[in-house]
């Protein structure tokens, strides 16, 4: 029922499922690893929100790019008969691995506003933090809100065709 009722069921709500979980993890997790990266200080955290639109649709499309790997290899790691919790934890953690291998550099560039290498050069100081603070948000935050509002829209939706609506 977790999984009927708590993901989404078609390519709208999947729209809006990615939606919620982008913006709200763009607004965490930009800010977090900007100040990381220039202190934690006002002119970092002003920094952070000027390129938050750019990561934001560097996030989104790398989403949609990775959706299907990502889900493979989750059902290699699952099985059949495993709970909605360990398929989503571990479907999340597939995710934000993969992004954070991803963001650690484009971020880094976008952020900087030039390609350099000193992205790759720094990636294995750099990204174990950034896969740290992205899964906290994925799994704390994001996720369980987005989740939330896949049960409202369906919950809704079940009630309107109850009452031939």
């Amino acid at each position: 029922m977790d999984f009927y009722m708590k993901l989404p069921r078609n390519k709208w709500e999947f729209a809006l499922f990615v939606l919620i979980i982008s913006v709200i993890s763009v607004n965490i997790i930009a800010p977090l690893i900007t100040c990381f990266e220039l202190g934690f200080t006002f002119a970092a955290y002003r920094r952070a929100l000027q390129i938050m639109p750019f990561i934001w649709i560097a996030v989104v499309a790398l989403v949609l790019a990775t959706y299907k790997p990502c889900e493979w290899m989750t059902r290699k790691i699952t099985t059949k008969g495993d709970s909605f919790r360990s398929v989503i934890t571990i479907n999340i953690l597939v995710t934000v691995f993969v992004l954070s291998i991803f963001l650690t550099i484009i971020g880094a560039w976008i952020g900087g506003g030039s390609v350099s290498p000193d992205p790759i050069v720094n990636f294995f100081f750099k990204q174990p933090r950034n896969f740290a603070i992205a899964l906290g948000v994925e799994l704390l935050v994001a996720q369980p809100i987005a989740r939330c509002f896949m049960v409202l829209i369906h919950k809704k939706s079940t009630r309107a065709s109850a009452f031939g609506g």
